[in-house]
This record gives C-alpha cells, structure tokens and sequence, in this order.
C-alpha cells in the first residue's frame, strides 16, 4: 500500500503525539470529586496550563471533551490552537474548519478546527469550540494512596466562550467530559499513558468529603483497607446512533453511557412497563442512560407512575406528605424506620440482561430528605416523550462504584457500599503513595 506523503505527515504526527507527552509513566491516576451544595454538581479540580492554574470543572460523565472558558482571564505560554488538517484535529473527529472574524487570540484562531461543546446543565450547545492543546497536571495513584503528579505537555482540550459557563457551579471554569469520544479525559489520558481504557466513577454523598474517580484499572481502595473493584456485577454498555444531548439531531453516535433495562421491580414485584420505552428506537429515542447531568433520576411519564404507585403501594402502612419540588411522592420521616442503607423502604431494582442481573437502589439512594420530618422519593417525573426514558442521575449514583471499561464496552456497579461498610469518601487522599 503507498500512502501520500500527506497521509505519512499525518501518520507519523500520531504516533509523536501518543508518546513521550509526560513524565513519569503511572500505573493509574485520580481526580478528587466534591459535591456542590448549591447546584448539586460534582466538582473536581485540575491545573492547566503554563504556568500551571487550578482549574475547577463539573463531571459531565458524558461529555465529549474538556473545555474550558478561554475568554477571561487564560493566559499560558504553551497553549497551541489544533490546525485544520493535524493529527489533534483528527483524533478529535472534527473536520470543521475555520477563520476568526476578529482578530486572532486565544480560542479563536484562523485555519484552526472546532467542535460543538455543550453544557448539559442549561442544554446549550457552542458549534464553535476551538480545538486546542496545552500543558495538563493530573495526579497519579497506586489505587490505594495518592502519588506523584504527572505533567502532560499536549492534552487536548476545547475553548469555549464565557456564556457556556452559565449554570455551572460558582468559580467552575467548565466541564470535565467523561463520554465515549477519543478527546473526553478517558480515552485520551488512556492513550497518553498506555493503560487500559477503563475508568471509575465513586460520588461522595457528603458536600463536605471528596468521592473520586479513578483512570486506569483497579484496585480502588477505600478504608479501611477494602477494593471495590471486587464483586461488581456487570452489564453491557449500548451505543445509541444518535447524539442525545442538547441537540440530538446531530445524527452522530451518542458519547453517553447507556444501559439495557429490561424490566423495574419494586419490593421484588415486577411493574407494568411499555417496554418499547426501554429500547432504544430508529431515531435515538428511548433507552437509559447513566447521567450527572441530572441531580436525580429522571423517568417517563407513564414509567414514573407505576413506579411510584407500587412504591406507595408497598408503604401503605407509611403516612403521606405534601409533594416538595421537584418531587411528586413523599412520606413522613416519623414513620419511616432505618437500615444500613438508609431510609427502610422497599427497593426498586432496574433489571437487566437477565433477571438475576439487576441494579438495586436501596433507600439511601431512593429517598431524599427535603426537612426534618419529610423524606421523598428521589426520582422525577420526566413527561411524555422525552428523548430518553429513563436517566439515572446523580444522587442514584453516589456510594456505588462504577467502571466503566471503553474497550469491552460494560459497566461494573456495586449498588450500595454501604453494604461493604465504606463509601466513596473513604479514599485516602491525606497519605502519599
């Protein structure tokens, strides 16, 4: 075969950029996660260019891309606009190309390449985010302790204009993209430092202790002394041929996490679901998919209500209270009692590939406490028709584990660590490796 010599620049431009990018080589990396009391975002920090700068971004698990507001205030010596044409504009999957309509600057740049970055949290899209490099600080981990941190000189990352930045919790800069996309942290930083392509995801509960998510493969330790790697259950991951963000019509696979539900039971009861809304149809509609762009759960209009009948069913000895938005169904506390994993109520298991695998959400994870005498169910009514039936967000995700392996395409989960008698703030971030 007789490449070009174009094609050989462009092979050879590649292979330069997947190697020698840092110093020294990790086993896996980390990224501290806090919960925002205010807009329920989870935050973590990285420190970005040169010099380096602490740069605080919301988890967007689904996300694309990094990206980074580039009109106030980034000042770096190594930052590099992606040229039409380069191997960054490739890996990137991006064949826009374009010239700024004022004068260049950091983020708008002539023969440069752009994608659309999108802030899930106000469901807005940018069609003209520069495609950029610049120097990225990452700490490393032996899976038990925190290490060394490691310096990339070329990560790619995406410049966005100040106004995407609306809605994200105060002093986030942007969004740190988790999703299905060669330029989203897992797959890039997998790339760069030759590991697997597998990364973990463990929310704190708790505004005031730091959960983590994990790059590269286990263990996880958490104290006292204990992988949650171990025993999790896994599942495939489903590719939707649709984007199902802000603007699904952009006819491209979606970078986001779904799962295959099959079926909902609650207190081991199987409830009565359309099931053509579990699938997955013709135009990308349907299905569930793992999320933190919602603080909670989000479920279907005809979904939410037998779901929510047979859990009222099932608590008939328990006494109502008045809906608190945004949730419908709600309880006295008084007369709720405890577990190890929260609130006693009945369970709700998402089953899955067969009736034995089953994600099973306890009461810690189900129910919200909204005072001090009313609890609620911690899932909303999402209406008829919307792009996706079942979104499993935030607060259904916190203290359970979840890998997510890009080269297999499945997702191991835990349900509740408490079970395990820890939770995802229990990495020892204090003691180094």
């Amino acid at each position: 075969m007789v490449f070009t010599s174009y094609y050989l620049v462009l092979l050879l431009s590649i292979s330069s950029y997947c190697i020698g990018q840092t110093s020294p080589q990790p086993k896996a990396l980390i990224l501290p996660v806090t919960k925002d009391s205010s807009t329920l975002q989870y935050i973590t920090q990285i420190s970005q260019r040169t010099p380096l700068v602490p740069i605080k971004l919301t988890i967007h698990l689904g996300g694309q891309t990094l990206w980074v507001d580039c009109e106030n205030g980034y000042v770096s010596s190594t930052y590099r606009p992606a040229r039409c044409g380069s191997a960054q504009c490739t890996i990137a999957k991006v064949n826009t190309c374009g010239n700024c309509t004022t004068a260049p600057k950091i983020g708008c740049n002539n023969n440069a390449c752009y994608n659309t970055p999108e802030n899930p949290f106000i469901k807005t899209l940018y069609d003209g985010g520069e495609i950029n490099e610049d120097v990225l600080s990452i700490q490393s981990t032996d899976g038990s302790n925190p290490g060394e941190f490691v310096k990339i000189s070329s990560f790619i990352f995406t410049c966005v204009p100040t106004f995407l930045t609306e809605g994200l919790a105060s002093g986030v800069k942007g969004t740190a993209g988790l999703g299905r996309h060669q330029i989203a942290l897992p797959s890039q930083l997998a790339r760069i430092f030759s590991f697997p392509r597998k990364f973990a995801v463990c929310l704190s509960s708790s505004t005031q202790s730091s959960g983590v998510i994990f790059f590269g493969d286990g263990p996880y330790m958490m104290l006292p002394n204990i992988d949650v790697s171990k025993d999790l259950i896994f599942t495939p991951l489903i590719t939707n041929p649709f984007g199902t963000g802000s603007v699904p019509f952009l006819n491209e696979s979606s970078s986001e996490y779904f799962i295959g539900v099959k079926s909902i039971r609650v207190n081991g009861k199987p409830v009565t679901i359309n099931k053509k809304l579990l699938s997955i149809d013709k135009r990308g509609n349907g299905g569930t998919k793992i999320s933190t762009g919602s603080p909670y759960s989000i479920l279907e209009s005809s979904i939410y209500d037998v779901v929510t009948k047979a859990f009222i069913d099932e608590l008939s000895n328990v006494t109502r209270a008045a809906a608190v938005a945004p949730f419908e169904t709600c309880f006295s506390s008084k007369s709720v009692g405890s577990s190890r994993a929260g609130p006693a109520v009945p369970a709700i298991d998402l089953v899955l590939q067969t009736t034995r695998v089953y994600w099973r959400i306890f009461g810690a994870n189900s129910m919200v406490k909204v005072s001090q005498d009313v609890i609620c169910l911690g899932f909303v009514n999402g209406g008829l028709k919307p792009t996706t039936s079942i979104v499993i967000g935030g607060y259904q995700l916190e203290d359970n584990l979840l890998q997510f392996d890009l080269a297999r395409s499945t997702l191991g989960f835990s349900s509740s660590l408490l079970f395990r008698q820890t939770t995802c703030a229990n990495f020892n971030f204090t003691s180094k490796a």
